[in-house]
């Protein structure tokens, strides 16, 4: 199924952040969400997600967004947030284990915790199942904040700057991974992001936002270019190429933007 984005604007109070923004993500696409600090980019998602109510049209699969229950969004939608939100007492178990509520109804099944076991393998985190969150480190806390997204099994991911808190090679780790899962089931996945380059490799197509409005969007090659980083980020660039992938490499801040 697609999500179809037309026309969204929002404001707090009297201070416009987005204005008539429009995009599309296809089932089996990662469309990574770009641009500087205050830009818009967690807005944008919490908008598409009804965490926030726009103005503008957000449907998912031919249906309204703003018209589906709360029940019909958690078993669709899966969102990992910028912050850590998971229940500190429990167990990392525990807490991957409350992604399958939107589809639990009698209690929890064999296949429920299997799934949980399977993602925890997956994410190289079944060493940490029994310890309490508390004890953990803040990117092993973000890894289990992702597989509690993926255990509910979502047909949309929303992942707002999901390896921020991860060292080189985990932020690798975690990005094949999405990428995998997006392959794999078909689902589509919008992702805020910092990082052109990890962007450019694993991204299908990018949105870049510029003061609440869309600077351009399509695929990494031809959207990451020097003249829109410069543009949008007020960074001097050079973009060459690396195993068919761009490859940006910001030389000097020039302005600010």
């Amino acid at each position: 199924m697609n999500l179809e984005v037309a026309g969204l604007s929002f404001s707090y109070e009297d201070h416009s952040v987005l204005s008539d923004i429009s995009l599309e993500v296809k089932g089996g696409e990662l469309v990574g969400v770009l641009g500087p600090n205050g830009c818009g980019k967690t807005t944008l998602i919490k908008c598409i997600n009804h965490i926030l109510v726009p103005r503008g049209s957000v449907l998912f699969g031919g249906q309204d967004v703003a018209r589906m229950g709360s029940t019909e969004r958690a078993r669709l939608f899966a969102y990992v947030p910028q912050a850590l939100s998971i229940g500190m007492a429990m167990t990392v178990f525990e807490s991957v284990l409350m992604g399958r509520r939107p589809h639990i109804r009698w209690g929890v099944g064999e296949p429920d915790l299997g799934m949980v076991s399977e993602v925890l393998e997956r994410l190289k985190i079944s060493d940490l199942a029994f310890r309490k969150v508390t004890k953990i480190s803040g990117g092993e806390r973000q890894k289990v904040m992702i597989a509690r997204a993926l255990v509910q099994d979502p047909s949309l991911l929303f992942l707002d700057e999901p390896t921020s808190a991860l060292d080189l090679r985990h932020q690798l780790e975690v990005m094949q991974i999405i990428r995998s899962v997006v392959n794999q089931k078909g689902i589509g996945a919008l992702m805020a992001m910092h990082d052109l380059n990890l962007a450019a490799r694993y991204c299908d197509r990018v949105v870049v936002l510029h003061r609440g409005r869309i600077a351009g969007q399509g695929v990494p090659s031809a959207i990451l270019t020097e003249e829109l980083i410069r543009d949008v980020y007020g960074v001097s660039a050079r973009v060459g190429r690396e195993d068919g992938y761009p490859l940006i490499v910001p030389l000097e801040s020039i302005a600010s933007v």
